[in-house]
């Protein structure tokens, strides 16, 4: 059975090591935050200029001036700190993010992401994406495996406005976990429980490969 949502963030939640700095984009990426396995401590980053960001509050504890980067009302852990976008940005392009988490509408088997626009659809802007992705060594996409038509999102190559190359390292979907290797293309490392192998294989343009027994996701 595929994975919604909170399955998707779960698991990315796995990959997350102690003493980390992480920026999560806007989306699945933002669920994230909930599922920090215990006894990980990390510093979860945003580039509108908040270091430390908690769960996501209570009703009894939302405060509308305090958000992410995806406007979503968030807490604060303590220890956190405030300050503008520009430091913020300094920290992303001066490498001092450990892992970067962001959501995508289709990634190629290079490893390119493309997450911001589609054409003849209003959008705001491209926002931190470039910067995150141009400036992070670790970057894992959390997205769904096909669109609402059943077409792939995980493709020979992008079709959408590239937001970076050869960038992406890992990707979970509501049916794999797959690695990117810009070389050989995307590695099959997990399927989401009750999905076969089969299934990702037809749902997945790129080159895949396939190695061995694959295991089940555990979260």
């Amino acid at each position: 059975m595929a994975l919604d949502k909170i399955g998707i963030a779960k698991r990315i939640a796995r990959e997350i090591q102690t003493g980390w700095y992480i920026n999560l984009g806007i989306g699945i990426p933002t669920l994230v935050a909930n599922y920090i396995p215990e006894g990980i401590e990390v510093v979860l980053q945003s580039e509108n200029g908040l270091l430390g960001i908690g769960p996501f509050p209570s009703k009894n504890q939302v405060d509308p001036d305090l958000i992410n980067a995806g406007k979503q009302t968030v807490t604060m852990l303590n220890g956190s700190s405030l300050f503008n976008s520009a430091e913020s940005f300094g920290m992303i392009r001066g490498g001092h993010v450990d892992l970067t988490i962001l959501g995508a509408m289709e990634v190629s088997e290079h490893g390119d992401i493309a997450n911001w626009k589609i054409p003849g659809k209003m959008v705001k802007g491209m926002g931190g994406a470039m910067d995150l992705v141009a400036s992070a060594d670790n970057i894992i996409v959390a997205m769904q495996h096909v669109s609402r038509s059943g077409v792939s999102k995980l493709l020979k190559k992008c079709t959408l406005p590239i937001t970076g190359l050869r960038c992406v390292k890992k990707v979970v979907t509501d049916l794999a976990v797959l690695e990117v290797d810009p070389e050989i293309g995307f590695r099959l490392l997990e399927r989401a429980p009750g999905v076969t192998v089969d299934e990702i294989v037809q749902a997945t343009e790129g080159r895949l490969t396939v190695e061995g027994e694959v295991p089940e996701m555990t979260f």
